[in-house]
């Protein structure tokens, strides 16, 4: 897994491992990144979160890439303004891969952010055969495709542009799973058999909504497979950043949560965030311009 960090931030790292009760702020375009918030707050329990779904952008694949970088700028001005975060984490990999640079010179907060893991994935592999599952947007950029030429040249890697899956993930939430026989027909195309008797061995979860649906992935799959989940290496850098939990610190910091329309909160996906410590909800509209 790589992970960028911003370049040049005014709080250093130093300062930001002194910070005591940290507030980090995590992004996505909707409910992926609390795959990110829960591996977080298993490392540092102690911080304030604020957890922010751009629902009403969503899904981000379908805004161009001029679109996708406005709407991203308009919204951190807004949280950054409220919240005043110590650290953001863009949970997001189709922002994270495009927006990072505009934030980092718009903002002085530190900004982390997720890309597709190819690097874990081609160490792990034992067949060679790996494939990255991610939306189509992801799939199609050229940032993916230098990954895999850097770091995976050794390997065949199947790319999966997913329509669908993201959806299936925010649908599993708010209390409408799909059927297996619908969820086995979006992964299919992951699982490669060669005529040597290799199989793909590793499939890249490039996408952060994605492990929200892990159980049901790997019951359905046709075959064990290694998948790499990106959550845990983006929180082992937020606390090479920040520090491990301090001895004396409150284990039981604060998390908010806010979407920008919040159509999305039905009563099930409402329990399923309190059940990830999300109990405060609120909607802080930010709409999308007319196009």
């Amino acid at each position: 897994m790589r992970i960028d960090l911003m370049a040049g931030a005014s709080l250093s790292a130093a300062a930001l491992r002194c910070a005591a009760e940290p507030t980090i702020l995590v992004f996505d375009s909707g409910l992926g990144g609390l795959t990110v918030l829960d591996a977080l707050r298993r490392a540092r329990p102690d911080a304030r979160y604020v957890y922010v779904g751009d629902d009403a952008a969503f899904p981000y694949g379908r805004l161009s890439e001029a679109t996708l970088v406005a709407r991203v700028l308009t919204v951190m001005e807004r949280l950054v303004a409220t919240h005043r975060p110590d650290l953001v984490v863009i949970a997001c990999n189709t922002a994270s891969t495009l927006v990072l640079p505009a934030l980092r010179q718009r903002f002085t907060t530190p900004f982390v952010g997720v890309v597709p893991p190819i690097k874990p994935a081609a160490e792990a592999t034992r067949t060679r055969l790996v494939t990255l599952l991610a939306t189509p947007g992801t799939v199609a950029r050229s940032y993916t495709r230098d990954l895999i030429a850097t770091y995976a040249g050794a390997c065949a890697v199947t790319l999966v542009g997913s329509q669908n899956l993201a959806g299936f993930a925010e649908a599993e939430l708010a209390g409408a799973p799909v059927d297996d026989a619908t969820l086995a027909a979006e992964i299919a195309p992951c699982f490669v058999a060669e005529a040597d008797g290799r199989r793909t061995d590793v499939v890249c979860l490039a996408c952060t909504h994605y492990p929200l649906l892990l159980p049901r992935l790997q019951a359905v799959a046709p075959w064990p497979v290694t998948w790499i989940d990106p959550a845990p290496a983006i929180a082992r850098r937020v606390v090479q950043l920040i520090g491990p939990l301090p001895r004396e610190a409150d284990r039981h910091g604060a998390a908010l949560g806010a979407f920008t329309a919040g159509t999305c909160l039905t009563d099930a996906l409402r329990t399923a965030l309190a059940a990830r410590g999300i109990g405060d909800v609120a909607v802080e509209a930010v709409p999308l311009p007319m196009q």
